[in-house]
């Protein structure tokens, strides 16, 4: 079996670890009732996607 030639870094290894932290998604501010939604997509509240009626939601 293969073994390594070099110990890996502590540096090194926290890297490849924090490339894989979750992140907070990012959010957009609806311009119409200032609620918040995830960008490109259209907002569940409203049912609106770049200022065109996209869903129909009851409220």
């Amino acid at each position: 079996m293969a073994n390594p030639k070099r110990k890996q870094s502590k540096r090194r290894s926290a890297n490849r670890r924090a490339a894989n932290a979750f992140k907070a998604p990012q959010v957009a501010k609806d311009p119409t009732d200032g609620g918040a939604f995830r960008p490109h997509r259209v907002n569940p509240k409203t049912g609106m996607y770049r200022g065109r009626q996209v869903l129909d939601v009851t409220v």
